[in-house]
């Protein structure tokens, strides 16, 4: 079966509204963790996983930070308005030069309430003297353009969100934003600003769990994919084949890609689907280079059935090796570009062995993405974590699977 006909419906469960995590537990590391490993389950605790990961085996954390993308803004007739910033305009090379802005930038959105504001009438509120403007440039299909001001010149953008916006906790956690989740919905190593959704599965690590790794010889590598709110988007076609999968952003130095060659003998674990969607994609800019196809870092580097598609395929060493030949001959010292891989049943992995995650929501593309991993495994999985205890999504539980085959 080509992954375009596959069923939406057939990658689903039952997921009870009490089983959601709607909070933390106190210590991160105190989270459940199931180990899947050839097809054999084990409960353990989150802080003894170092056990259950080969010396020698790189982890690869995802370090984007989570901006306080939602912003509310108050019409003179008392009617609320709210405006979720979803990524830069086009106009802006990437996520980092757009949140360095002063003064004004345009930002892709989605509006709460769009329909009680009228074309041609600006949005403005204030706090300790600092006045930020808002003004729809341009409606989209799915989303609007909106210029954003303020009259601060020594404030970035990323500082305007963090003075006037709110942490964009998951939908689904059907609450809102309290103290703790300022620190807690942010992983420890997170650096990047860009994201509108945590990382997830880098939420259980705490100093204690990244020494254990240092005792036992287990190294750590950092890549950078913005989270999109696309993250959460349902898919609602019948098949894969009309699912339009979300572009994000991804920021990758040349020390990992040179510490990916030097680890070829010795297992790659990702931590969360977002550091795994960023090798996989790295992988295929860098099969690009060597097979001698025309690359455009300016655009969507990789496209949703490009992995699915392509004719030729190297070996990830050569791919990754062909990636710093190509960054070494630009003098770049990233990758930084936009992906729109859809990573489902049928997809051949390249990088990828072990895969730290939460537990996701029915007929998601993160299930989806689960499927691929270990076959259809992923219900002897789920329906164990249901069975016994574990808390799901965001704020849920984790696992750490060993891929098949």
């Amino acid at each position: 079966m080509h992954p375009k006909d596959i069923r939406i419906l057939d990658y689903t469960y039952d997921l009870p509204e009490e089983r959601i995590a709607r909070y933390p537990l106190e210590d991160r590391a105190s989270s459940k963790l199931l180990v899947y490993n050839d097809g054999v389950i084990t409960d353990k605790v989150f802080r003894d996983i170092a056990a259950s990961v080969p010396a020698g085996a790189m982890m690869v954390y995802n370090q984007t930070k989570v901006v306080h993308a939602r912003l509310l803004f108050r019409k003179t007739t008392g009617g609320v308005i709210e405006i979720f910033c979803l990524s830069p305009h086009d106009s802006y090379p990437d996520v980092h030069t757009a949140m360095l802005q002063k003064r004004k930038v345009l930002w892709t959105c989605m509006v709460g309430g769009a329909g009680k504001w009228k074309a041609g009438i600006g949005l403005q509120t204030e706090l300790n003297g600092v006045v930020l403007r808002a003004q729809i440039e341009e409606r989209n299909p799915a989303s609007y353009t909106i210029g954003f001001e303020w009259n601060d010149d020594s404030l970035t953008f990323g500082e305007v969100l963090h003075q006037f916006g709110k942490m964009p906790l998951p939908p689904y956690l059907q609450r809102e934003v309290e103290a703790s989740d300022e620190d807690r919905y942010q992983t420890i190593f997170a650096q990047n600003e860009g994201s509108v959704a945590a990382p997830t599965a880098g939420l259980h690590f705490t100093d204690d769990v990244f020494k254990s790794f240092e005792h036992k010889g287990i190294k750590n590598a950092f890549v950078t994919l913005h989270v999109g709110a696309g993250t959460f988007k349902p898919v609602k076609s019948a098949t894969m084949e009309t699912h339009d999968m979300h572009e994000e952003w991804i920021d990758v130095g040349l020390d990992t890609i040179e510490q990916i060659i030097q680890n070829t003998e010795n297992p790659i674990v990702a931590v969360g689907t977002t550091s795994l969607r960023t090798l996989e994609s790295l992988y295929w800019i860098g099969n690009k280079i060597v097979s001698g196809a025309q690359l455009h870092l300016n655009t969507v580097a990789v496209t949703q059935w490009e992995p699915y598609e392509a004719a030729g395929c190297c070996s990830r060493v050569d791919a990754f090796t062909g990636l710093k030949r190509y960054m070494l001959q630009h003098n770049l010292e990233r990758i930084v570009t936009r992906t729109q891989i859809l990573i489902c049943p049928g997809y051949t992995f390249r990088v990828v062995d072990g895969l730290v995650t939460n537990f996701h929501q029915p007929q998601s593309t993160l299930l989806l993405l689960v499927a691929a991993f270990i076959g259809d495994d992923w219900r002897k999985v789920y329906e164990h974590a249901l069975n016994t205890g574990f808390r799901f999504l965001s704020y849920g539980d984790g696992c750490l699977l060993w891929r098949k085959g």
